[in-house]
C-alpha cells in the first residue's frame, strides 16, 4: 500500500457545534473540505491502529461520497477495518450500538440530523468515541485547534468499495465489511422490548401510523413493525431513504409533520402516530387526539418503563437537558431516583449513562434514549410506547391524562426563530446576560423572580465544567423563561425560547398551552426585546 500525501490549507470554520461539524451541502464538497476535518479528527486520536471504525450515516446527498473518501483516508491512517452500513445507511442509534457491539475503536456518523438534504440542504459529520456516543467537549475542541492549523491529509489510490454487497471487501490492504444495518439493533430491540405483548396488540387490531420522512429510519420500521411485529403493511410511509427526504425537512415537529398530526385529530386517524427525523435519533409521539410533548414523553416513559422487559428492575435515575422541562423530575422525586440536569446535547449524558446514575435519558427537541446505547433513539422511543399502550391497555390520551393526574402537569413550549442575524441574536444573548445579576428579587407581571442565571455544568463524574449553557430566569410558582442559541442550525443563528408553568394534580391540565403560557411569552418579549432584535412577529417554529 502507498500512502498519499496530500498538501493542503486550513479552513478557519470548522468548530463542531453541539453534535459534530454542520454546513451546507456545498462547502463540504469544496475540494479538501472533508479530507481536511476527518483527517484533523484523526489526528487528535490515539491508540487505534489496526482498529475497527464504524461508518454509515442517513442517506443524505453526498454520503456516498464522502464515505468512499473517508474509507480512503482510515486505510492511510492506519486503521484495520471499517464497518460500513450498506448502501452507507446506518442510523445514528444504530451505529452507536454497532460500535458499543463489535467494540469498534469508534465511528463516523455522516449526518445533519433533522436539517432538510439536497446539494441545497445540509450535510454534517461527527465522531463517536467507544463507548458509542458522541465525542466530549476536550476531543472536539481539540480537533477544531488542528483544524485551524492543518497542512496535509493522507489517503491511499483505491477503487471505490461496492456499499450494495454485504461481506468483506478490501481497499489499500484494510478490511471493509458492508454489513446489514438494521439486523444488530432490531436484535437489540428485541431483548428490551415484549414483542410478543406488542405483535398481539396488532393481531387484535391496534392501528398504527409511522411516517419515517423518506429518512433513515424507513428500512428500521419497515424491518420491525412490519415484519418482525406484524403490523399490516402500509402501516410505515415514506420508508424508502432520499437524498433530499424527498423535497422536505425531515424533522418530526407539528410543523414538518402535519399531515400525520392532521391524521391523528381525524374521526378516521388511527390508534397512534409516530415519525422519526433524518438520522433516527428524534420522535414524534401523537395519541387519538392527544400529543405528547417531547418533556411529556420523557416524564411518561421513565414512569412506566418497567412494562418494558429490558427495564423490569427499574431505572437507576433520569437525565434531561436544562431546556426541557421539569415534568420528568417529578417522576424522580416520586420514584426516589437520581435527576440531573445537563446542558443541551446528548455527550452530555454519556458520562452518567456509564456510570449507571441514570437509565433514561432526553431533550425537549424530541430525543429520548436509554443505556442500550450513547444516542437518543427515536424508534426506541416509539417501540417502549408500543410495550407500554400493550401492557397497560390504555389509549395514549388516557395514559397522558392519568399522568399528570398523579404528577401534575407542566404546561410547555418552544418557539424558535431560525436564521436570524448571528450579530443580532448574541447581541440579544449578551445584553440579557448582563441583566442576571438585577432580576433576582424582582417581580415581573406579579411574579417574583426566584433566581436568574447562565446555566453552567458541573459534570459529576469526571469534574468538568461547562459555562453559558443557557439563561433561565425562575420564578417562585416554578414557572421558567430560558434563552439559548441552538448549536444545530448552518445558516445564521436559531434563537430558541422556552417557556413552563407547573399545574398541580388537582389543577386545570386541559388548557390551550400557548394561552396558559401567555403572560410568560410576554415577560421574555419585553425582557430580551425578541420582536425588535428579530425583525420577526412570529417565531419560525411553535412546538
Amino acid at each position: 500500500m502507498t500512502i498519499l500525501t496530500i498538501e493542503t490549507t486550513p479552513f478557519a470554520d470548522q468548530k463542531p457545534g453541539t453534535s459534530g461539524l454542520r454546513k451546507r451541502t456545498a462547502a463540504f464538497m469544496v475540494p479538501n473540505y472533508l479530507e481536511n476535518f476527518v483527517q484533523s479528527i484523526f489526528d487528535c486520536l490515539e491508540g487505534f491502529k489496526g482498529k475497527t471504525l464504524v461508518l454509515g450515516g442517513d442517506g443524505r446527498y453526498f454520503n456516498d461520497v464522502a464515505i468512499q473518501k473517508i474509507i480512503r483516508i482510515a486505510a492511510a491512517n492506519g486503521f484495520g477495518s471499517v464497518l460500513v452500513g450498506q448502501n452507507g445507511l446506518l442510523s445514528t442509534p444504530a451505529a452507536s450500538h454497532v460500535i458499543r457491539h463489535h467494540k469498534a475503536f469508534g465511528g463516523l456518523i455522516l449526518s445533519a440530523s433533522h436539517n432538510p438534504g439536497g446539494p441545497e440542504g445540509d450535510f454534517g459529520i461527527k465522531y463517536n468515541v467507544s463507548n458509542g456516543g458522541p465525542a466530549p467537549e476536550r476531543i472536539t475542541e481539540a480537533v477544531f485547534e488542528r483544524s485551524k492549523v492543518i497542512d496535509r491529509y493522507y489517503t491511499v489510490d483505491a477503487p471505490d468499495v461496492d456499499l450494495s454487497r454485504i461481506g468483506i471487501q478490501q481497499s489499500a490492504g484494510m478490511t471493509v465489511e458492508v454489513i446489514d444495518p438494521v439486523a444488530d439493533y432490531a436484535a437489540l430491540m428485541e431483548r428490551l422490548f415484549d414483542f410478543n405483548r406488542i405483535r398481539a396488540m396488532f393481531a387484535a387490531g391496534f392501528s398504527m401510523r409511522f411516517d419515517a420522512m423518506h429518512a433513515v429510519t424507513g428500512p428500521y420500521a419497515h424491518r420491525i413493525l412490519e415484519g418482525m411485529l406484524g403490523a399490516p403493511e402500509g402501516t410505515v410511509i415514506n420508508g424508502t431513504p432520499s437524498p433530499d427526504f424527498g423535497g422536505g425537512h425531515p424533522d418530526p415537529n407539528l410543523v414538518y409533520a402535519k399531515d400525520l398530526y392532521d391524521l391523528m385529530m381525524s374521526e378516521d386517524g388511527p390508534d397512534f402516530g409516530a415519525a422519526s427525523d433524518g438520522d433516527g435519533d428524534r420522535n414524534l409521539i401523537i395519541g387519538k387526539n392527544r400529543f405528547v410533548t417531547p418533556s411529556d414523553s420523557l416524564a411518561i416513559l421513565a414512569a412506566n418503563a418497567p412494562h418494558a422487559p429490558g427495564y423490569a428492575a427499574g431505572i437507576a435515575g433520569i437525565a434531561r437537558s436544562m431546556p426541557t422541562s421539569a415534568a420528568a423530575d417529578r417522576v424522580a422525586e416520586k420514584l426516589g431516583i437520581e435527576m440531573h440536569e445537563t446542558p443541551t446535547g446528548w455527550k452530555f449524558f454519556g458520562n452518567l449513562l456509564d456510570a449507571g446514575r441514570v437509565t433514561i435519558c432526553g431533550e425537549e427537541s424530541a430525543g429520548t434514549g436509554s443505556n442500550h446505547v450513547r444516542e437518543k433513539d427515536g424508534l426506541w422511543a416509539v417501540l417502549l410506547w408500543l410495550n407500554i399502550i400493550a401492557a397497560r391497555e390504555q389509549s395514549v390520551d388516557m395514559i397522558v391524562q392519568d399522568h399528570w393526574a398523579t404528577y401534575g402537569r407542566n404546561y410547555y413550549t418552544r418557539h424558535d426563530y431560525e436564521e436570524v442575524d448571528a450579530a443580532a441574536a448574541n447581541q440579544l444573548m449578551d445584553d440579557l446576560r448582563a441583566r442576571l445579576p438585577t432580576l433576582a428579587g424582582q417581580t415581573l407581571e406579579g411574579r417574583p423572580v426566584a433566581y436568574a442565571d447562565d446555566f453552567t455544568y458541573h459534570d459529576p463524574i469526571d469534574g468538568s465544567t461547562s459555562g453559558k449553557q443557557g439563561i433561565r430566569i425562575g420564578f417562585s410558582d416554578g414557572s421558567r423563561i430560558v434563552l439559548r442559541l441552538s448549536g444545530t442550525g448552518t445558516v445564521g443563528a436559531t434563537l430558541r425560547l422556552y417557556l413552563e408553568r407547573y399545574e398541580p394534580p388537582h389543577g386545570q391540565h386541559d388548557l390551550d398551552t400557548q394561552s396558559a403560557l401567555a403572560p410568560l411569552i410576554a415577560i421574555a418579549d419585553s425582557l430580551a426585546g425578541i420582536k425588535a432584535r428579530t425583525g420577526r412577529d412570529a417565531p419560525s417554529v411553535v412546538t
